[in-house]
């Protein structure tokens, strides 16, 4: 557990997570998330949280509700794993994230994904001699796009389609890229990639490096992102 390395490693309090999400558990999560039959109905924020709490002893919080434009919530990291364009787009757009240190998003498709942190603007001061990570939405502006949202997109409705629309432990391996990433801003307060691709059909893992000049290529703006001194 991140929460528990760190305070290994002297923090004096670690990690208070609020988790944020309104569905509710349903049949299918229960083939490929870490769900039991007994807690269908029951809202997914409110498991987790219980969980973390009653194993490592911690306060997390949770939060039965959809984040949007309205959220004001003052947190120095947000993290979003949201699968809609459009949801991404309402956390961007949100006060919270204005006043948030660090963005980590991560998403995934069937077999594959990604997983970037990135610095919102504005909460780096100009005049500092260091670069500001840029976020997911700067480099893949598509990613935000609410209208490229598919229409008909419908939940699935059995554990065969289910499997079928996403590979076992995407999400997991994903989410434990992330971590390790955090750990080592965490620890050190310093990274030399700032997220990656993952895709487990051929088993290969993508480091985004914090290099201005990857940015820009990435981009195609041909411009070079705003040098600073230290990459969190």
């Amino acid at each position: 557990c991140l929460h528990q390395a760190m305070l290994a490693h002297g923090h004096p309090g670690g990690l208070h997570v609020t988790l944020v999400d309104a569905d509710r558990i349903s049949e299918t999560n229960c083939v490929r998330q870490p769900f039991s039959q007994s807690e269908v109905g029951l809202h997914k924020a409110t498991v987790l949280a219980n969980r973390a709490n009653l194993f490592w002893g911690m306060g997390w919080d949770a939060v039965c509700e959809f984040v949007d434009e309205r959220w004001a919530k003052h947190t120095d990291l947000v993290i979003g794993c949201v699968d809609t364009r459009a949801a991404r787009e309402k956390i961007m757009r949100s006060e919270m994230l204005q006043r948030a240190t660090y963005y980590l998003d991560l998403g995934n498709s069937a077999d594959r994904g990604q997983f970037v942190l990135g610095q919102p603007a504005g909460r780096v001061p100009a005049s500092e001699d260091c670069l500001r990570l840029p976020t997911v939405a700067e480099l893949f502006p598509e990613i935000v796009d609410a209208a490229l949202d598919r229409k008909d997109r419908l939940p699935s409705c059995s554990a065969v389609e289910a499997l079928n629309k996403q590979e076992p432990f995407v999400n997991q391996c994903l989410a434990y890229h992330a971590l390790a990433m955090l750990a080592r801003l965490l620890r050190y307060g310093r990274l030399s990639h700032h997220g990656g691709f993952v895709n487990i059909a051929s088993g290969k893992m993508q480091p985004l490096p914090v290099d201005p000049e990857v940015w820009a290529r990435m981009t195609g703006s041909g411009k070079s992102v705003q040098r600073r001194k230290k990459a969190a």
